[in-house]
């Protein structure tokens, strides 16, 4: 956890430095993220794989539950980060269900090593999705 200059290309890069620490010792699929909240303050994280292949965690949900084990529930962005080249690393489906659960409107880069990104929000990633409020709804 630290405080960084919030612009798309430093959080880049600090989920590229999160991607070193990943622990993919079975898929060699090294993935990182870097997790702005409003306060400016950013969580870091990264994949850890398990011999039991269900057990491993995505780099998204260590640096989200990271904070809100620090008491953190809104965020203004997520960068992403792996070792492709020819294509963007984009969550996986329970990741985008895990970001959706704190909002739809915050940001996501989905970047490559070279420091290019696309910029999308969590409701681009998953449209039409389910969410807390639903749950708050009544059933007729």
């Amino acid at each position: 956890m630290a405080q960084i200059n919030s612009s798309p290309e430093v959080l880049i890069i600090t989920s590229h430095e999160a991607k070193e620490f990943a622990y993919s010792p079975y898929s060699k699929f090294r993935v990182g993220a870097a997790l702005l909240t409003h306060d400016g303050t950013v969580f870091t994280g990264c994949n850890v794989e398990n011999a039991c292949l269900t057990l491993g965690i995505c780099a998204e949900r260590v640096a989200i539950s990271k904070a809100v084990s620090a008491g953190h529930r809104e965020f203004k962005a997520i960068a992403i980060a792996s070792d492709m080249e020819d294509n963007f690393i984009s969550p996986c489906g329970g990741c985008r269900q895990f970001m959706r659960e704190f909002g739809l409107q915050w940001e996501v880069y989905l970047s490559k090593p070279d420091g290019s990104f696309i910029k999308m929000t969590v409701k681009d990633l998953l449209p039409e999705s389910f969410g807390p409020e639903d749950l708050l709804k009544n059933s007729h």
